[in-house]
């Protein structure tokens, strides 16, 4: 439990804005002594009958910085140099270059303010703690509770965030299936519309041909009834003028 989870182990320094003493050589002497870096905050906050360190609370709130170059390696505790106004001055005007410098953007989510804010927190416990042990302590528990609810509001958002794509993935897709039904229905549609213009040039053609049949069957019924007419008139004059004779 100790080394690997409070030792922060790189290939060279990296810049912070928490404040640190001098780097120096790790020998044999110092590799198997975890006394000041393999306790955790919890197990520091056990032996509070006891006389507490201020370097120890120190190391265990924040952990020292160990790194190798050209294979020697070296280690940085944090300073545990009381803080002046000036320092908090000039760790409010480091924050601002920073912030600019990185390019950090003022609102909304940023992995780099977030990291620079963690740093600039984590410097106030360290000045907190060298005046105050106990008090560095309860800092130190409100920055993890900050970090766990910013990890529950991150595993929150990602999990909102997946959620939200498989619902546009599946409106997608039921677009899809959509855009496929309504391509199929407009050419039922078509074929529809075009059954019915062929059944309706049907029907003005059955309708034409009709009124021409019946134009047709009114004057030939006309031309009969002329006939008709004219043959019943001759026929009568006839029978008037053979019945005539037999009158005299």
């Amino acid at each position: 439990m100790g080394e690997t989870e409070n030792e922060q182990v790189s290939t060279e320094p990296w810049p912070s804005l928490v404040k640190y003493n001098n780097a120096s050589v790790v020998t044999a002497k110092d590799s198997p002594k975890d006394k000041k870096t393999g306790k955790r905050p919890s197990q520091v906050e056990q032996q509070r009958p006891s006389v507490l360190q201020t370097e120890d609370v120190l190391d265990s709130l924040l952990p020292p910085r160990i790194w190798s170059d050209k294979g020697v390696k070296y280690i940085q505790h944090v300073s545990s140099a009381p803080a002046t106004r000036l320092d908090v001055v000039n760790l409010q005007e480091k924050l601002d270059q920073e912030l600019q410098r990185r390019q950090a953007r003022e609102t909304g989510i940023c992995p780099i303010r977030e990291e620079l804010y963690a740093q600039c927190f984590d410097e106030l416990i360290r000045q907190v703690t060298v005046n105050c042990a106990e008090r560095g302590l309860l800092l130190l528990r409100v920055r993890d509770e900050l970090r766990m609810t910013i990890a529950a509001y991150q595993t929150l958002y990602e999990s909102s965030v997946a959620f939200g794509l498989r619902k546009a993935l599946q409106a997608e897709c039921g677009k899809a299936n959509m855009e496929a039904r309504i391509q199929q229905m407009e050419t039922e549609i078509k074929e529809l519309d075009r059954q019915v213009a062929d059944w309706k040039n049907k029907c003005d053609l059955i309708e034409k041909r009709e009124s021409e049949r019946k134009t047709y069957e009114d004057k030939k019924h006309a031309e009969e009834i002329a006939y008709y007419t004219k043959s019943n008139k001759q026929l009568k004059t006839q029978l008037e003028a053979f019945l005539a004779p037999a009158k005299k």
